[in-house]
């Protein structure tokens, strides 16, 4: 029987959301769009459709020009994935290797891990204060083996953000070696309370790359749509192992689309927030602990692993798939759900199943947040990761 290489047969797949018999009941796991994507975008998409007979662009010209367009960027700078997690895969696969060591957040985005394994590099997390990303103990956490740098902002799954200044502050504080990689698969939801060209801008200094998403705030989740910008290096080694036929030629049709309709976003986006904020709010009246969200999901702390557990169970029964984060190697977010806000009907019957659980089930006090659980050992601070 033929075997696969030893540290793939040892290492988990990236575990999805356990949907279940999906038909019978209502997704709330996977932070689709709550609203249809752009008319524009559906239209584009049907018209694209009617000549599926050359590969599609390989370099995606008309979805790179809208992309330009809106945020001011160079064309040359922005590489686009099927989703953004094949930018993910293809920049670590191509900037860590055996022995090396890519440092992210004690909550951060779970994928990182799994492709960290695929290239025998080390995981490592740096602790997060109030589920919030801490500058300080990933700067703290950096040791010569540290080749790349990952920060989600928004965070998934807690939804929690850092100001710019602080990224900034993180890079000015990053040796020029270290890649730092900004996922704002959600920036879209905090446009609007801070500039994105502040972040943009650290792509000049050669060492930065942010990644972004048309499956959130455009409703293209579907399609299989990310995008980034790229320091020119970077982006001649990234070219190397990207699919050059990874998005079709509808999908890329209904980005370029999508894009352009940027009114139709931000109001996918505003309605989103509004059904997010009471949502989030009438759980806290509840006793549940919510962190801020700045994303189009809500995370809920219950006051045990047992209580999320009972909920969880409770909500698959009404129909209501949320997201669970099973108990993990030191560490994890067991007492918690992760709620994808939905149109509001379906919101209120979230709400009326958790506001329907026994007494001790919603109501008591959530935990602390967990300090320091970290599945892998915590690195000292090096003279490379000290702060100027």
């Amino acid at each position: 029987m033929i075997r696969a290489v030893p540290h793939i047969e040892a290492m988990s797949a990236y575990a999805l959301a356990q949907l279940g018999d999906a038909a019978s009941g209502t997704s709330l796991a996977q932070n689709e769009s709550a609203f249809a994507p752009s008319p524009a975008a559906l239209a584009a998409g049907r018209a694209a459709l009617k000549d599926l007979t050359p590969y599609p662009d390989p370099q995606w010209r008309e979805l790179r020009a809208a992309i330009a367009s809106v945020h001011g960027l160079p064309e040359h700078s922005i590489l686009c994935g099927a989703g953004a997690m094949e930018l993910i895969n293809c920049l670590i696969r191509t900037f860590a290797g055996a022995g090396d060591e890519v440092l992210g957040s004690e909550y951060g985005y779970a994928y990182v891990a799994t492709v960290a394994a695929q290239v025998q590099a080390e995981h490592v997390r740096a602790r997060e204060i109030d589920m919030t990303v801490c500058v300080d103990a990933v700067l703290a956490a950096l040791t010569s083996r540290t080749r790349i740098v990952f920060i989600c902002n928004p965070g998934n799954p807690t939804g929690t953000l850092i100001a710019n200044a602080d990224i900034v502050r993180l890079r000015d504080n990053l040796p020029d070696d270290v890649l730092l990689v900004v996922d704002q698969a959600y920036g879209e939801f905090v446009d609007g309370l801070q500039d994105p060209a502040e972040i943009f801008a650290l792509v000049e200094r050669g060492n930065t790359v942010v990644v972004r998403s048309f499956s959130k705030a455009y409703a293209l989740a579907a399609a299989r749509v990310g995008w980034g910008c790229f320091p020119p290096a970077v982006a001649e080694q990234m070219r190397k192992l990207l699919n050059p036929n990874d998005i079709s030629h509808p999908s890329q049709a209904m980005a370029a689309a999508a894009m352009l309709d940027q009114a139709h976003m931000r109001r996918n986006v505003a309605r989103t927030i509004g059904i997010r904020d009471d949502f989030a709010g009438r759980c806290r009246a509840l006793g549940l602990g919510v962190p801020p969200g700045h994303a189009n999901f809500t995370l809920l702390r219950f006051a045990s692993q047992r209580q999320a557990q009972a909920a969880d169970k409770a909500l698959r029964a009404a129909g209501l798939i949320l997201r669970a984060f099973p108990a993990t190697r030191g560490g994890g977010l067991p007492d918690c759900l992760r709620a994808t806000i939905c149109a509001e009907p379906i919101m209120k019957r979230c709400l009326g199943v958790l506001e329907a659980l026994p007494k001790g089930e919603s109501d008591a006090a959530p935990s602390p947040a967990p300090q320091g659980g970290m599945p892998e050992k915590t690195r000292r601070k090096t003279a490379r990761g000290m702060p100027k």
